[in-house]
């Protein structure tokens, strides 16, 4: 069973609530429904998360990469030049 919900915000959140939607193909309706799964999902399955959102993300982007310092230097060197 669908049932309405009015929701106020403020008139920029919504305009890019819109948005965000035509870039996804979604109703704005949509876009918040799917976040409330999302949040359900987590609620069900908690995560220790002991580093912030973004570092989380990227745990394990270099797992089995051979990267020293002197890698670092040769980088810095040819970026700085």
């Amino acid at each position: 069973m669908k049932t309405k919900l009015t929701l106020r915000l403020d008139d920029e959140l919504i305009r890019e609530a819109k948005v965000q939607a035509k870039k996804r193909g979604k109703s704005v309706s949509q876009l918040v429904a799917d976040y409330f799964v999302v949040l359900n999902a987590v609620k069900e399955k908690p995560r220790e998360e002991k580093y912030g959102p973004i570092t989380e993300s990227l745990r394990g982007a270099l797992r089995g990469a051979s990267v020293d310092k002197e890698d670092y230097y040769s980088y810095l060197a040819e970026k700085h030049k």
